[in-house]
C-alpha cells in the first residue's frame, strides 16, 4: 500500500496504537524514535503470534491492521532518523561556517595590523575622518 493510502486507511478508520494506552497516528509524530520503535515491537510481536501456517495465504482484516500499523510506524521512524540527520548537519554546517568567519576576521584584522602608517591614513581619509 502506498503511503499515502495508508494514512489515509489509518485517518478513515480510526486506526489507534497501543503506547500507554491508545494513541492516533497524529500523536505518534510526538514520541521519541525510542517510544516509536517499543510500538513497533510490540506489533510485530502480535503480527508473529497472529500468523498462522495456511496454504491459502489469505490474511484476516486483523493482520492487515498490524501490516498498515507497522508500516506506519517504520515511515514516522525514518522520516524522524531523517530530520535528526538534518538538523545535526545543518548544525555541523553553521559551526564549520562560523570558524571560516573567524579565520578571515582574524586574517583582515592581521592584514590591517601589516598595513603601513600611509595605508591606514589613506583608508582613514577614505571613510572620511582625518
Amino acid at each position: 500500500m502506498a503511503v499515502e493510502n495508508i494514512f489515509e486507511y489509518a485517518t478513515r478508520h480510526k486506526v489507534r496504537f497501543p503506547f500507554k494506552g491508545n494513541l492516533s497516528v497524529e500523536d505518534l509524530w510526538d514520541l521519541r524514535v525510542e517510544d516509536l520503535d517499543q510500538i513497533f515491537k510490540t506489533l510485530h510481536a502480535k503480527q508473529k503470534q497472529s500468523q498462522e501456517e495456511s496454504l491459502l495465504n489469505t490474511k484476516n482484516k486483523e493482520e492487515e491492521l498490524i501490516d498498515i500499523q507497522i508500516a506506519i510506524i517504520k515511515y514516522i521512524v525514518v522520516v524522524k532518523l531523517a530530520e535528526k540527520e538534518a538538523q545535526k548537519k545543518a548544525a555541523e554546517n553553521k559551526a564549520k561556517k562560523q570558524k571560516i568567519m573567524a579565520i578571515m576576521a582574524a586574517r583582515d584584522e592581521k592584514a590591517l595590523e601589516n598595513s603601513s602608517d600611509e595605508e591606514l591614513r589613506r583608508m582613514l581619509e577614505e571613510l572620511g575622518e582625518s
